[in-house]
């Protein structure tokens, strides 16, 4: 079992989902035994959030170009997400996200999905930057 940490730093464009496949694949590779169970709600609720953030995380600076950075971890207990961006500020209210009401609805999903996969979701503004953190407590395996 190892902790050490995956880091990507790439543009907030569909193609660095692959990347970001690529390095949960790499997590997997290292972090030993993994409950598929915890394997499968931590890569939705990342893939989820990272597709939020392709989607919406519209550049404050055109100059820089819309990025993100994201970093995993795996440790005995937890699993963890951190990815912040350099998108404008939300205004999420974490407590109030739901599944869309109309169950054709082709988006509103993807947050509460992560919301329900993870046991710890949250969103916050720091130093400029929207910054995510997803914990999946791990089970035995």
């Amino acid at each position: 079992m190892t902790d050490d940490r995956l880091v990507l730093s790439a543009p907030a464009v569909p193609e660095s989902l692959e990347v970001v496949h690529a390095m949960l694949a790499q997590l997997w590779a290292s972090a030993g035994e993994v409950a598929d169970r915890d394997r499968m709600r931590f890569e939705m609720a990342v893939i989820e959030i990272v597709a939020n953030v392709v989607e919406h995380a519209y550049a404050r600076d055109a100059s820089t170009g819309r990025r993100f950075e994201i970093s995993l971890v795996a440790d005995e207990e937890r699993l963890v997400a951190t990815l912040g961006d350099n998108g404008l500020p939300m205004e999420l209210d974490m407590s109030a996200v739901t599944m869309p009401d109309d169950e054709l609805a082709e988006s509103g999903r993807g947050l509460a999905l992560a919301t329900a996969a993870l046991d710890d979701l949250r969103y916050e503004r720091v130093e400029g930057r929207n910054r995510w953190t997803l914990v999946c407590l791990r089970q035995p395996a």
